[in-house]
């Protein structure tokens, strides 16, 4: 299928680049970048030009051959419906002091025994090295606790890295196949240890880069709402990608946040003060 060429401008290059990987939610070596303009500064305003790119996504080679079905319980959703199962992530969306608001809450992070941890990361790193295997898709997995991933004081999840190359097919189309991913390994190890230590699964550092992506985006938009003093609307995200927008713009002295919409259209609102 042919993927849809996206036109971004902004005041450089680098941040049209920025605001366009965010908005497809992918990472810079899979889209092809044409500079129609590179923008200018005027002078004192006068005959500023915006920088102008197209934004191209590479073709992913299609997957291999599935691996024999898991058992019911491993199973990976397959319709819609059960996608949406995947969400929210393990941690709670923050939003908006205003009350008509709600929240997509998660498993409350609790700490584990340092037994009950090594456990489920031999079980965790056990079964993506087998469901790898079965894909034909040559990788390796680690475990770490994701300090990287988190807001000042909370607690930090157990990440499994998967690590190796061209591993694209393993995030997907918006991560999907990497959030579909994470959940059929949320169950295996749920069911094998019995516990409910928050687990994200991760590939090649992307939920680092798109956490990055994600507050560089925030940023912009804010100063794009207070130079025009009107509300700015993102684009449809997941929970756990809505949280980091409302987190890191919480302390914002001139704007705040706020989720509107519903089901696969609920999007963050960015408002001026």
């Amino acid at each position: 299928m042919q993927e849809t060429n996206l036109d971004v401008s902004a005041k450089t290059v680098d941040d049209a680049i920025v605001k366009g990987l965010a908005q497809l939610g992918l990472p810079r070596d899979q889209v092809d970048i044409q500079i129609i303009k590179e923008g200018r500064r005027g002078v004192f305003g006068i005959g500023a030009e915006d920088a102008r790119i197209i934004i191209t996504p590479r073709k992913i080679k299609p997957p291999p051959p599935p691996p024999p079905p898991p058992p019911p319980e491993t199973a990976v959703p397959k319709t819609p419906e059960l996608i949406e199962e995947l969400e929210p992530e393990p941690v709670s969306e923050t939003v908006s002091t205003d009350s008509t608001e709600t929240t997509d809450s998660e498993d409350t992070v609790k700490d584990e025994p340092d037994q009950t941890r090594t456990d489920i990361e031999t079980c965790g790193i056990n079964y993506l090295s087998d469901l790898l295997d079965n894909m034909g898709i040559q990788a390796e997995v680690t475990s770490r606790l994701g300090t990287d991933l988190i807001d000042e004081g909370e607690s930090p999840p157990l990440v499994f890295d998967i690590t190796g190359r061209d591993l694209g097919i393993l995030i997907g189309r918006r991560n999907a196949t990497l959030r579909s991913l994470q959940y059929i390994t949320r169950l295996s190890i749920n069911k094998a240890t019995g516990n409910r230590k928050p687990i994200l699964v991760d590939v090649e550092s992307y939920r680092v880069r798109r956490r990055q992506s994600l507050q560089q985006l925030a940023l912009q938009m804010a100063e794009q709402a207070i130079k025009t003093r009107r509300r700015v609307v993102l684009e449809a995200m997941s929970a756990y990608e809505r949280r980091i927008i409302h987190v890191y713009l919480r302390n914002h002295k001139s704007v705040r946040t706020k989720s509107i919409g519903g089901n696969d259209n609920r999007k963050v609102t960015i408002i001026p003060k």
